[in-house]
Formats: structure tokens, sequence, C-alpha cells
């Protein structure tokens, strides 16, 4: 299992400061975390540590080349509940990022429905969602088959957060090859579900995971919240059970590459540390 840290450490610094934080934090494995279409301003002026989906690739690899880390995934979270329209991120960004990934040689893109901000959205029954979630994903899901890139879907809204609802919709997508799942520890838990379920009922399926503790006082959450970009506090120090999962994952076979996703540096280093105990990783 590879442990790495997500790009977003420093708040208001640009993403070159992100991957050396990352490096000099010890780790070897780096996620492309933020990203947006053709250009902001806080990345024009510095204060934005997010990548241009139109960027040249040749940049970002020497980038990773000059602090010595793996790029493992490009993110790619998406609102694939609300109508499609050009201030939402979905499908053509989707696309753009799993082009990006094969310049880049990274085999795995993560994405997910998100959550609904419109009455549209909202007034969807399960059988609309599960429907145009496949509508938008139909086309990447071609480009991913291409590229050779598996496609993962993170638990990060009303459908991908029920370990059923997420099995009727890769039922729906088919193709084992090209879809699968990023396990979000927290982000299954705060929607009301058990990770554990997810590696039980997946297994081979989960292709990468976000590793996230929740604290006690998020109970009152859970179940009505869909994901957070980050954990508060270091693993461990949580009730979602972060050894038990380790251990399962290990059961089924999981060596692949994972995120920590955990807000501070020196959370990170704690959570790194328990991480690499419970997993018996070397550092």
């Amino acid at each position: 299992m590879k442990i790495g840290c997500f790009a977003l450490i420093e708040p208001f610094q640009p993403l070159e400061r992100q991957f050396q934080i990352v490096k000099e934090l010890g780790f070897d494995y780096i996620d492309l975390t933020d990203n947006h279409d053709g250009a902001t301003l806080g990345v024009e002026f510095g204060f934005a540590a997010s990548q241009s989906l139109d960027g040249h690739p040749k940049r970002i690899r020497e980038m990773a080349q000059r602090h010595d880390l793996e790029i493992t995934t490009v993110c790619a979270h998406a609102n694939l509940l609300d109508a499609a329209s050009p201030e939402r991120y979905g499908t053509t960004e989707i696309i753009k990022a799993l082009r990006l990934a094969g310049n880049l040689g990274i085999h795995e893109v993560i994405t997910t429905e998100g959550e609904s901000y419109t009455d549209f959205g909202h007034n969807l029954s399960t059988k609309e969602q599960l429907l145009v979630i496949r509508e938008k994903l139909q086309t990447p899901i071609e480009w991913a088959e291409e590229l050779g890139i598996r496609l993962l879907f993170e638990p990060h809204g009303p459908v991908t957060d029920s370990v059923e609802l997420m099995g009727d919709l890769l039922d729906s997508l088919g193709r084992e090859d090209s879809v699968g799942i990023c396990l979000d520890t927290g982000n299954s838990w705060l929607g009301g579900s058990e990770p554990l379920d997810f590696v039980k009922t997946f297994g081979s399926r989960i292709g990468h995971v976000h590793w996230k503790d929740m604290p006690a006082e998020w109970e009152e959450k859970r179940g009505k919240q869909f994901g957070c970009g980050m954990s508060p506090i270091p693993l461990g120090d949580g009730v979602v059970g972060i050894p038990q999962i380790v251990e399962k994952l290990a059961e089924v076979g999981f060596s692949g590459a994972t995120t920590l996703e955990v807000a501070g540096a020196d959370a990170v280093k704690v959570s790194a540390k328990r991480l690499h105990k419970w997993s018996g990783v070397v550092c």
C-alpha cells in the first residue's frame, strides 16, 4: 500500500508550495487535488493551489520531478445531479482530467456525483439519480477505456454514500476493468454507511483510498451531510475505526495508492505514523 498526501496543506499558497510541503513531510506520493478549466485569478497571482486542466502536462511532470514525488491520481469531483451548466464541474471537466492523467501516465481518476444544489437535483427520484449520473459519465468512461485509466467513484453524495446504491450504480455501468471505487473512510461514515461494508462488498473494485477519521461530535451530522474535504483530526482520534479498515483492506488484497485527507501538517504527520504502524508499511 502506498501512503500519500493531498496537495492542499498550506492555505493561500500555490500548488508548487503544496508539493514542497508534502515532500518535507516525508511523503513520496501525492494526488493532483484541486483543478479547474482555463485560468483563475488565484493561480495567476499565487494564492490558490489549483491546476488548470488545460495546462501543459510537461510543467506538471517537471514540478513533481523537482520534488521527487509521484502523482497517483487526478481528482475530478463533479456535480452530476444538477442540470448541466458551464458553471458546474461535470462531464467536460472529467474528460479533461482523464486526458491530463493520460498525458501524465496516471492510471486513476477519481470522481463522484456530489450534492445537489438546485430544485432540479433535489426532486430527482433514486431511479432518476442513477440515470442522470450514467448519462453524464457515458462519454468519460469511453475516454477512460481509450486511455487505459480506471475511473473511480468516491462516496461523496446521496448515491455513492450508500453501499446499496453504489452497487446499483456500478451494476448499471458494468465495465469492471475501467470503473471502480475510491473508498473515502470519512465520507462513507458521514453519509451513514459503514466503511467496512464498502470493503466487504466491493473488495477488488476498490482502487484507491482517501483516509479520514471523524470526531465523535460529528455523529449528529451523520446521514445528513454528504462528505467533507478533509478530516479535522488525525487518524485514530475519531470514531471511524481506521485500524479495522486497514486490516480488512489487507484481507481483500488491496495494495494500491492511498491519500491522507487530514487538515494541518502536524495532524498529517501523526496520521502517517499511525497508518504506517497499522499497515506494516515501512516509513
